[in-house]
């Protein structure tokens, strides 16, 4: 393994995600890695593969280039669209929640909507 490489790309994918508000679980989540693993490439233990190269530079909407550490001649001639704010889901917490929602069974998501509905309406009684 490279690891002057794989430090450049773990300081550079950790420099976007904390600029980005993101946790290491949030990248880990989105390209579908254990989050332990990704803490290890974003400290420069270890290097991608090449699919989750790709994903990384998709969700933290960073080319290539960029993360590999290389100079802006690399860089795609179209300019960057920025990442839209996707409204609550940008808060941690529910970010957390949809998390571990997304990992529940059907019997426990529904069991977790009934909870849902349950606080609301204790919410609404003064």
């Amino acid at each position: 393994m490279d690891t002057e490489l794989a430090g450049i790309l773990g300081a550079a994918a950790r420099t976007v995600r904390v600029k980005l508000g993101l946790t290491q679980a949030d990248v880990a989540d989105r390209i579908g890695m254990a989050s332990e693993v990704y803490g290890r490439l974003e400290r420069g233990h270890m290097l991608p593969s090449v699919q989750n190269l790709r994903r990384l530079c998709v969700v933290l909407n960073i080319p290539p280039h960029d993360l590999l550490g290389l100079g802006d001649e690399f860089a795609a001639p179209q300019p960057k669209e920025k990442p839209r704010p996707r409204g609550d889901e940008e808060v941690p917490e529910m970010r957390r929640l949809m998390r571990n929602l997304r990992r529940l069974t059907p019997v426990q998501l529904k069991l977790m909507n009934l909870v849902a509905s349950a606080m609301q309406q204790q919410k609404k009684k003064p």
